[in-house]
């Protein structure tokens, strides 16, 4: 056994669990919610913590200088807020394969394309902003060494800089997880028979250091997670192609591997057929057709 390892207390999101010991508590109103022991809280949002509803308990955490909420709910069938459930699934199309990349986050083999949301213009700026809030804040660290001052006790205005820096990762990590939804209600609002995607070695790509913020950037592990709970939750089967099925690599119209396929190449041309298609389309097509899968 070790010695205990203490966490700071600055350093650390704080998180309380509440469980419902009274009748009265997380009863839940349009702008307002009962905790335990706290009393009555103000929302600043309303509509999404659902009403007439059993609560069981709930979370309240602080991060980047907001409270949030979150409770856990006893949902029957016939709630209107089971909207995720359905009795019966029919599928309304084909399978499709999703391919996973760094320039596209998702290709799908019905042609469609989901742009990577960190080339838009809104995260780089986001981008370019909290790079200058993280300058200004080291700089301050760098002051207070110059002037004999220890940097483990920060001042007022390092308090607040680290604030402004904590509120601009949040604003990045909501926009790349609402575009994640996004991408997600799109490809499962099809209504496909079945969904197919690569099961990527991230840990690999991210040891390559000209891809591995991109690929951190991405969020592939997450954004699988989430499709394979949500195609769960509505009935689709989802499937996860052999780690080593050479998706980008074999030709959709002869099946021809092309083992000399380079990153670099964007247009994937067979050189047994001739058969010439974008690479990550051509990857989309082979995982919707390919019978080397598991279901997860």
């Amino acid at each position: 056994a070790h010695f205990p390892r203490f966490k700071r207390k600055n350093q650390q999101n704080v998180k309380l669990y509440f469980p419902k010991n009274n009748k009265g508590d997380w009863t839940i109103w349009r702008h307002k919610i009962q905790i335990p022991t706290i009393g009555k809280v103000r929302l600043k949002e309303f509509g999404y913590l659902p009403q007439s509803v059993t609560i069981k308990n709930g979370h309240v955490s602080y991060e980047a200088g907001r409270y949030y909420v979150s409770v856990t709910a006893e949902i029957d069938e016939t709630s209107r807020y089971n909207n995720d459930l359905e009795a019966s699934y029919h599928p309304q199309s084909d399978g499709i394969g999703v391919d996973l990349g760094v320039k596209s986050l998702a290709i799908v083999s019905d042609g469609r394309i989901f742009e990577n949301i960190n080339t838009s213009s809104r995260a780089r700026r986001l981008e370019k902003r909290l790079r200058r809030e993280q300058r200004r804040l080291s700089r301050k660290y760098e002051m207070r060494k110059r002037k004999g001052g220890s940097t483990a006790t920060a001042s007022a205005n390092i308090a607040k800089k680290k604030l402004s820096v904590q509120k601009l990762h949040q604003r990045l990590a909501n926009l790349r997880r609402n575009h994640e939804n996004q991408v997600i209600h799109a490809l499962v609002e099809q209504k496909p028979r079945f969904i197919t995607v690569e099961d990527l070695n991230v840990t690999g790509m991210i040891k390559n250091r000209h891809l591995s913020k991109a690929v951190s950037e991405q969020r592939f592990y997450s954004f699988r997670e989430k499709l394979r709970r949500k195609a769960e939750i509505i009935g689709i089967e989802f499937r996860i192609a052999d780690r080593f099925y050479p998706s980008s690599k074999t030709c959709h119209a002869c099946g021809h591997v092309n083992s000399g396929l380079k990153l670099k190449d964007r247009v994937y041309i067979c050189h047994a057929c001739g058969y010439t298609e974008d690479r990550d389309l051509n990857a989309a097509l082979n995982l919707r057709d390919t019978k080397n899968y598991r279901i997860a």
